[in-house]
């Protein structure tokens, strides 16, 4: 089903004589509309990413114009943009050509010292044994068919005391999610691997890693996926493909409700706590930063 489409029979608009397109201009264009995607961003600024002040991709994670870093799978590349921002040295992989045509193009307008994209599986990856400081791979080792050879990948490309950041979905927003999400979301090019937390951290241990720190946050989004999937899923709205890729918008109504109240709530002066302890209980990422023997 066409995604305008989809949003007319959700928002309850199929009469309307106006097409898709014109009615989410409309919707999205209005001053109290919340984008889930802007909302998202606050969020994860609030739970330590993207922090500018400091030039930390996440907290405990800072890149400075000195770091060669490496961003394996980096899709839209909001983290190669913030170290290329650094000025840092920054290498991409995806294997998604027109992502890293895309990316190339967007890097290029970037204080950068200098930028490589490539299409890339990631095993082998096309970077020199110890030539990176920092290496991020975020939401990449749950589609992978063998987590410890890309694992292995990561830390022969380090150099001795780079620091690493890890992401990988939470056990807990995917078994919430299990039920009732299709099935291809828990198959190939999806997510083939669900890794609990003591799995993650020993994959990451028996890879060659010191693990310097551990954190989970992402409550919006998990939340936000509940809802996607109870949505449309009962509408024969599924679509193949990667999911981040085609849970895009426009967005059913609810979702943008969703996404307003809770932009309201985190703009909350004492709501701090609150969602920390939300993130804890219902994430939808798990993060390791780890370190590379010297």
């Amino acid at each position: 089903m066409n995604p305008f489409d989809l949003y007319r029979r959700l928002a309850g608009l199929e009469n309307d004589p106006r097409s898709g397109e014109a009615i989410w201009q409309e919707v999205s264009s209005a001053p109290d509309f919340v984008d889930s995607r802007d909302c998202g961003l606050v969020d994860a600024v609030q739970s330590g990413w993207y922090l500018g002040k400091s030039d930390e991709l996440f907290s405990g994670f800072a890149v400075s114009a000195e770091d060669s870093v490496l961003d394996v799978g980096c899709g839209a590349g909001g983290a190669t943009l913030f170290c290329a921002n650094r000025g840092a040295h920054v290498t991409f992989t995806d294997v998604v050509a027109q992502k890293i045509d895309s990316l190339r193009q967007r890097v290029a307008l970037t204080p950068a010292r200098k930028a490589e994209g490539f299409v890339s599986d990631s095993i082998p990856l096309p970077v020199a044994d110890a030539s990176m400081s920092r290496v991020i791979s975020m939401e990449v080792l749950e589609h992978v068919e063998d987590p410890p050879a890309f694992l292995r990948e990561l830390v022969r490309v380090g150099q001795p005391g780079a620091l690493y950041l890890l992401a990988v979905p939470d056990p807990v927003g995917e078994e919430i999610q299990r039920g009732f999400a299709p099935a291809a979301y828990f198959e190939r090019p999806n997510h083939i691997h669900v890794f609990g937390r003591e799995e993650f951290g020993q994959l990451v241990s028996e890879a060659g890693l010191e693990i310097v720190r551990r954190d989970s946050f992402g409550f919006f989004w998990t939340f936000w996926m509940c809802l996607y999937w109870t949505l449309t899923k009962p509408l024969g709205a599924e679509r193949e493909g990667t999911s981040h890729d085609v849970v895009q918008p426009p967005y059913p109504p609810l979702l943008n409700d969703w996404a307003k109240l809770w932009y309201q709530i985190i703009q909350l002066p004492e709501s701090g706590l609150m969602k920390q302890a939300l993130d804890q209980l219902m994430p939808k990422s798990q993060v390791i930063i780890a370190r590379k023997p010297i």
